[in-house]
């Protein structure tokens, strides 16, 4: 008699059967497992997710979740795409799906927390559970993954072999990097089949990785070095969207202001040829980029960031205003680099929105350092600030270092994170007419937001015809976060091309599309079966 084992697949075309198997997976296929510890027995029931062998490809639900950056809601895009297109039906409502798809980010030890308990509570409840992201990618033998699927950040093309797999009952891990000669490429094709999360904003990655070394980031560990995606790609995945109805496009990365650097080109290359595609009433939002890799392109970027279908916006992080702490860090840049950058592109793009993020309590922070963080923060008064606490993430420099007191750390925050509530950076637009692109509904679900030319939050009236629409709206309000707008005309912006319903495919080939041919084919398998059932059943 067999013992029965869970199969292991690193790839796909190599199954590996073993009988060297742990007592827990010996005893897999029981509804119950009991555990025994040394001191007393505890029995604790966990349901066993069911094992699917139906050669009817596609007919089990799928819930996704995601967790992290722009980037990493797109790969879930791309995911539920081919998901989608592969048969598979996706749901909003974990509790009704078959598997789990968690997409995790690994930047802060909060986002890893939720990632790890949502795990534990799929297991808890017999869901079949696959993982994704830069977690599974970075420290793929942690010990709350094991046993489970992953797929790496650079192999969401290959997801539906993954889930089809993990349904069977078999382990799948795919995390190899993807090379083209040597050479490492962007990832996964741009042209793959997704599913939009907002079917009026397309995010495309127009790179993976980055150059720097950050002492205390781990992203590198899973996104490797810089892959520029080719130009070309890039414009025809904007083209298709565009044809779909979106009106909002995102460039992401963990780098924007390197891409290029890798293939012979730069961004302000790609981004005059695609302003050139971009339609009349839509806008484009330049992701994240870090300060040295923007400052030989400034002269360029403020073109690019006045030109009216550009967001006058960019996020470009200083983390810290100490060159001690940014030396410390493995910043590439001093202080006066970054004031730099901003000077210079605020003095000729009027208006202009700058981002940043800061990190409270690097271990070489000292008081001094972070007064010099506070001044810079209070000569700017950025309108957006991310204020995070520093969070050691294991396998990094910045880990080993000497921790400051906890306790100093949350004082730091507490006193940066209530100046930056101190000041409403738009009071001053009561009374202004602006032209607002609109593309989401507020959490509250009372308005539509919208974003002016310098991406500022403006709520508006919740009326259907306004969405993917330019509206002309009079600021009557402001709170610190937001304005909101009293539309004066109905719809500035031309007539633009119905967008795609939610939750459907965007992008997907042909010979993917479901057709006549390809369900009259899973009903012919189905009817065989139901046949072959029937014809045992009258030979007993």
């Amino acid at each position: 008699m067999s013992i029965p084992c869970k199969d292991i697949i690193e790839d796909i075309e190599d199954l590996i059967s073993s009988q060297d198997i742990t007592p827990k997976e010996r005893y897999s296929s029981r509804k119950n497992i009991t555990v025994r510890s040394k001191r007393k027995q505890i029995i604790e029931e966990i349901p066993q997710p069911p094992i699917f062998n139906s050669i009817i490809p596609g007919t089990q639900t799928i819930y996704v979740k995601t967790w992290g950056c722009t980037h990493n809601n797109s790969d879930s895009e791309y995911m539920a795409g081919q998901l989608a297109a592969y048969g598979y039906k996706l749901t909003e409502n974990k509790y009704k799906a078959d598997l789990w798809l968690l997409n995790s980010c690994t930047v802060k030890s909060p986002a890893e927390d939720h990632f790890r308990n949502e795990i534990e509570a799929g297991k808890k409840i017999g869901k079949h559970v696959v993982v994704a992201g830069c977690v599974p990618q970075g420290a793929p033998k942690s010990s709350f993954l094991q046993g489970l699927s992953m797929i790496g950040v650079q192999q969401i093309d290959r997801v539906v072999e993954v889930v089809e797999e993990t349904l069977k009952g078999n382990t799948v891990r795919f995390l190899q990097q993807k090379k083209e000669a040597g050479k490492k490429i962007g990832g996964a094709s741009l042209s793959l089949p997704k599913v939009r999360r907002n079917p009026l904003i397309e995010i495309i990655a127009i790179n993976t990785g980055c150059l720097n070394q950050c002492t205390y980031c781990k992203t590198k560990h899973a996104r490797g070095e810089l892959g520029s995606y080719p130009p070309e790609e890039i414009i025809d995945r904007a083209k298709q969207a565009f044809r779909e109805g979106v009106c909002e496009l995102w460039l992401t990365s963990e780098d924007t202001g390197t891409y290029g650097r890798d293939i012979g080109s730069s961004l302000p290359e790609l981004l005059w040829k695609l302003i050139e595609v971009i339609p009349n009433g839509c806008r484009i939002r330049i992701g994240m980029t870090n300060p040295p890799y923007i400052l030989e392109h400034l002269e360029e970027m403020s073109k690019i960031l006045k030109h009216p279908k550009v967001y006058s916006f960019l996020h470009v992080p200083v983390q810290s205003g100490s060159d001690q702490v940014l030396a410390d860090m493995k910043r590439e840049y001093t202080c006066a680099d970054f004031e730099r950058v901003i000077n210079f592109l605020q003095e000729r793009v009027p208006g202009l929105t700058i981002a940043t993020d800061i990190i409270c309590g690097f271990p070489t922070e000292t008081e001094k350092d972070f007064e010099q963080t506070m001044k810079l923060c209070e000569k700017y008064k950025f309108p957006s600030l991310f204020i995070n606490q520093f969070f050691p993430r294991p396998g990094t420099p910045a880990a080993r270092m000497p921790k400051i007191p906890t306790q100093d750390v949350k004082k730091r925050t507490k006193r940066l994170s209530e100046f930056f509530q101190s000041y409403s950076p738009y009071d001053n637009r009561i009374e202004l007419i602006q032209d607002v692109l609109v593309t989401e509904i507020s959490h509250d679900k009372k308005h539509y937001v919208g974003h002016n030319k310098f991406y500022e939050q403006v709520l508006i009236p919740l009326k259907e015809e306004y969405l993917g629409k330019m509206i002309r709206v009079k600021i009557v309000e402001t709170t610190k976060y937001s304005m909101k707008g009293e539309p004066i005309t109905e719809g500035t912006s031309p007539a633009l091309k119905p967008f795609l319903p939610k939750g459907t495919i965007s992008g997907i080939p042909m010979e993917m599309k479901p057709s006549k041919y390809r369900i009259a084919a899973i009903l012919a398998i189905f009817l065989a079966i139901i046949f072959r059932l029937l014809w045992k059943f009258l030979m007993i």
